[in-house]
């Protein structure tokens, strides 16, 4: 095995370099535009009643590409999330 090929062991637990992350974040999005563009010629190409499924998916698929490309690294943890102590009222 050549030395790049080697997997990299992690000793610690953090998260991955954000430029990797964001690479795979925009591989991810021109997938999703790519099956967009095939399910917008599927549109020309198909007769009735498979027409209407591919222009569904061609125009669904950005907003679902778009939430799936901006969900990265953030993560909510519970410690993080304000909850004030209230007083019960009697």
């Amino acid at each position: 095995m050549r030395k790049s090929e080697k997997k990299i062991q992690s000793i610690t637990s953090a998260q991955s370099g954000l430029t990797a992350d964001q690479s795979a974040r925009q591989r991810r999005y021109f997938i999703s535009m790519m099956i967009r563009t095939a399910c917008f010629i599927l549109t020309v190409v198909l007769p009735s009643p498979f027409r209407w499924i591919a222009l569904v998916g061609a125009l669904t698929l950005p907003y679902i590409a778009v939430i799936a490309a901006n969900a990265g690294r953030e993560t909510i943890k519970k410690e993080t999330i304000f909850n004030p102590k209230r007083k019960r009222l009697n």
